[in-house]
């Protein structure tokens, strides 16, 4: 009975906070992409999400760039081995999805500050600050990177005496972009529209998994070669140096990889409460679904990008291929149009926690975010804060992109950094501290492997990461 009661309290209290309660402390914590599109105060429980609708939106959050580095992630663990850590991590992804949900039943607060904050106070807000502003940042970084070298290529292609100069090309790419495409797109007040446009991007991703298995299929593909620059075509029968090894000693950073491809934690609760009758139940039944064909996803990928490279296999899949393939330029410029459609998210989670921490730091107190606030009526000095914070970061991010040209490196460095805390340590440590039951009990025990899991691949991260600086 006592369960029972419990139950029904944490499931009236969720409906109270859906209904638009601002009794919770809840109102104090900032939703990182939830404040980006405007609410509608006159939306009707029609407009939730079915179950299928939830699934696909689900999958539109964790599909993405990331899975171009799951070939690069099975050459640095070894395909065996990485296949089979492939499947670890979407299986510990899927349980601290869910774990973060019980967590916002059990506090009543449904975002992920929220949750940090009601087990560890404001210590448990200012660490998901810090580690949610790096890992949009640096996926900004990646973004830079990708357009920067897919873009360059399809340039070249055209005008190929500009291959001489490929370092100034990428950069001069990068910074058109930035300037013309997605400093305006960032500096957008009501980007809702961008929203609804995710679907692109998806479609965008498919279409790219598409061509990569007609590929492999046909056999007849060019690969550029990684150690003098040039094209040749890639026989079946010649082979490569370590190819198909079952396990290398590169876990670690291939974990990392795997971590980023997966990572839509901050969209969680957004996911959760756009859903029609949002139960827990519900919720564990769209995130296997979702989880399961992200995964067939991202294996689809890793399994037909390793097989036609190898141990070539790049941090970007779509680098591996020759300059004059006509089908994968026009599987860049799809790609370069899919990262465009979500860079400006991105910027905008990392000017909204700098805006945040700025307000805090000044008031000595956590701001109280008006959620319902139409964005097109910004006061003018908001307005201009605003824009010096949005350029800075772009610029920002801008400056530091031309120091790597290896889309893995930036993989590796966000999965490990930021990824792999955010997706289990952070989750696992909420539910330890919110849960009543002892910490070896069995409630506790699941949670306290998902920490240690990713106790330890962030530890051994840092220092792959401070081995990598110093050599």
């Amino acid at each position: 009975m006592d369960s029972e009661r419990r139950n029904t309290a944490t499931e009236f209290s969720y409906m109270l906070h859906r209904q638009g309660s601002d009794d919770s402390a809840e109102v104090h914590a900032f939703d990182d992409i939830k404040s980006l599109i405007k609410n509608d105060a006159g939306a009707k429980s029609d407009s939730l999400s079915s179950l299928p609708q939830a699934a696909f939106n689900y999958i539109n959050s964790i599909v993405g760039s990331g899975v171009i580095g799951i070939p690069y992630a099975f050459h640095k663990a070894g395909f065996g081995l990485g296949l089979m850590l492939l499947i670890l991590v979407a299986y510990v992804t899927d349980y601290s999805l869910i774990l973060m949900v019980r967590c916002g039943h059990m506090c009543g607060r449904f975002s992920y500050p929220g949750i940090m904050e009601a087990a560890y106070g404001k210590w448990g807000y200012y660490l998901l600050s810090i580690l949610q502003f790096t890992y949009p940042f640096l996926a900004m970084i990646s973004y830079n990177v990708v357009v920067g070298d897919t873009l360059s290529k399809v340039l070249v292609r055209f005008m190929p005496t500009w291959g001489a100069s490929m370092g100034a090309v990428r950069a001069a790419v990068v910074f058109v972009v930035t300037i013309g495409i997605i400093a305006p797109l960032c500096l957008y007040k009501n980007v809702s529209r961008l929203a609804r446009a995710s679907f692109l991007s998806l479609v965008c991703v498919v279409f790219i998994l598409f061509a990569v298995v007609c590929k492999l299929i046909s056999g007849e593909y060019n690969v550029v070669d990684l150690y003098d620059e040039s094209s040749r075509f890639f026989s079946h029968r010649s082979g490569t140096q370590n190819s198909w090894e079952f396990a290398n000693a590169d876990i670690v950073p291939a974990t990392g990889v795997m971590a980023f491809a997966f990572m839509c934690h901050h969209n969680t609760f957004i996911i959760y409460q756009s859903m029609r009758n949002a139960s827990l139940d519900r919720w564990e039944r769209v995130t296997h679904i979702s989880l399961a064909f992200a995964w067939s996803v991202a294996a689809l990928f890793g399994i037909a990008g390793y097989s036609m490279f190898r141990s070539l296999s790049q941090g970007d899949l779509l680098e591996n291929f020759c300059w004059t393939d006509d089908l994968m330029n026009f599987c860049r410029v799809l790609f370069s149009f899919s990262i465009l459609l979500t860079f400006p998210f991105e910027c905008f989670v990392s000017r909204e926690i700098v805006k945040t921490q700025l307000q805090r730091f000044i008031t000595s107190e956590l701001p109280e975010l008006d959620k319902e606030k139409d964005p097109s009526q910004q006061t003018e000095d908001n307005d201009r804060h605003s824009m010096i914070i949005t350029l800075s970061i772009l610029f920002l991010a801008f400056i530091i992109s031309p120091m790597t040209d290896c889309l893995g490196s930036v993989l590796e460095l966000n999965g490990i950094l930021a990824a792999i805390p955010l997706a289990y340590v952070l989750p696992g440590l909420a539910f330890i501290q919110l849960e009543p039951h002892s910490l070896y009990s069995r409630e506790k025990l699941p949670a306290v492997a998902l920490v240690t899991f990713g106790v330890i691949f962030t530890i051994a991260g840092e220092y792959f990461v401070f081995f990598y600086i110093i050599s």
